[in-house]
């Protein structure tokens, strides 16, 4: 289950270094270690960039990789395998599709050095800026800034302003990582590894070069850049819960051939009705998985032949990104229910599993509104702005 090709992998490392590394996230997720300190150790952030991470959707011509969404997605799943936190962090990986929005002389000095930049943002609420003639002076505080505390650079929303009258749309100024305050305020059920923490910003002037609209398309002509982003923003995310989920699901396949009950009954894979029930969870995942990735890639097939996706097909996109969240949720508390009484325990893989998969669904991307507006979208009717 899962296995992707070896070709699919090919960056900056090899397929047995990939494997290393998730085996040592896999490990150290085990102890505790990201969620006790709520953030992912920045060792592992340095090797997510050694081996491409960080550079998959740059653009070759500032020193990036120029991967699909799809293949970017893959890689977030196999290392959301590992851990669903550092797959939540890996994912901001996609951060292209926002700093695309910048002036093409902004993004050559940003990529100068190197294209493996982190990029964390504080995107809501929007905070009034001052408007001054060559930028903004960007306060506020900001929430759920996830890998913040790896990040090189910061995205905050910003709403300018004049004389407290708001100017236009709202806008993300970039600004160096260092130039904000993280106040540690991410304790969680799950997830809590992502260090999706409040930014703090105290009068810090950003240019103008350095700020755009969200939500503006990018005028880079890279064919990535047609590509729906606010549809990639659910789907990065929405892939850990399919990582985790298919952990969840090796893992007791793992445990169940050997394990049996304490009150003498038989092993549990022997039971009939885990059997059964095994069999159509695994069913309902990898039917939804499936989907997941064909709506992206009829989406990029339409992109790379020159064409634009259709309204119907973005929403199949938007869809498939809450139907799979939820699958995983229901299929790891059923593997939990499955393997008995210790997976109840506060570090048992199980519970993390089930953790981890439940805070995606609780995601404003994957919410109940998804499937009102792919309703609406189904029966030809106008959906509510930022959908699609």
């Amino acid at each position: 289950m899962n296995n992707l090709s070896t070709k699919e992998f090919v960056m900056d490392t090899t397929i047995t270094e990939l494997e290393a590394l998730c085996q040592e996230i896999r490990e150290r997720a085990c102890t505790g270690e990201f969620d006790n300190q709520a953030y992912v150790s920045q060792d592992i952030i340095d090797k997510l960039k050694q081996i491409g991470v960080y550079r998959a959707l740059v653009p070759k011509r500032f020193g990036g990789n120029e991967w699909s969404p799809q293949q970017f997605c893959e890689l977030i799943e196999r290392l959301s395998k590992a851990d669903g936190s550092v797959g939540w962090v890996a994912s901001f990986g996609m951060s292209p599709a926002y700093l695309g929005s910048l002036p093409e002389a902004t993004l050559e000095e940003l990529y100068k050095e190197s294209p493996d930049i982190v990029f964390a943002a504080g995107i809501f609420p929007p905070q009034p800026a001052d408007l001054r003639a060559d930028g903004v002076v960007v306060k506020g505080r900001w929430k759920f800034s996830s890998g913040c505390m790896g990040a090189d650079i910061i995205g905050v929303g910003i709403s300018p302003q004049v004389n407290n009258t708001t100017q236009g749309l709202p806008r993300l100024a970039i600004i160096p990582a260092k130039q904000a305050q993280i106040e540690m305020t991410w304790d969680t059920v799950g997830l809590k590894g992502t260090g999706s923490h409040d930014l703090l910003v105290d009068n810090v002037f950003v240019n103008n070069d350095w700020t755009f609209i969200r939500g503006e398309p990018s005028k880079l002509s890279e064919p990535f850049f047609k590509y729906p982003s606010l549809s990639l923003a659910t789907q990065v995310l929405t892939v850990v819960g399919i990582g985790v989920a298919a952990a969840a699901l090796e893992e007791f396949q793992k445990l169940a051939p050997g394990k049996s009950s304490i009150t003498g009954g038989a092993e549990i894979a022997s039971r009939p009705v885990t059997q059964y029930e095994f069999a159509q969870v695994e069913a309902e995942f990898k039917a939804a998985r499936v989907w997941f990735y064909d709506t992206m890639q009829i989406v990029w097939n339409e992109i790379i032949a020159g064409g634009t996706p259709t309204p119907e097909q973005i929403s199949e996109m938007r869809l498939s990104c809450t139907h799979v969240a939820r699958v995983c949720a229901r299929v790891t508390r059923k593997i939990q229910m499955l393997a008995g009484m210790t997976a109840i325990y506060t570090h048992n893989p199980f519970s993390r599993f089930v953790n981890d998969t439940n805070v995606v669904t609780q995601h404003a991307f994957m919410g109940d509104a998804t499937l009102q507006n792919a309703a609406l979208v189904s029966f030809g009717m106008q959906p509510a702005p930022g959908y699609l």
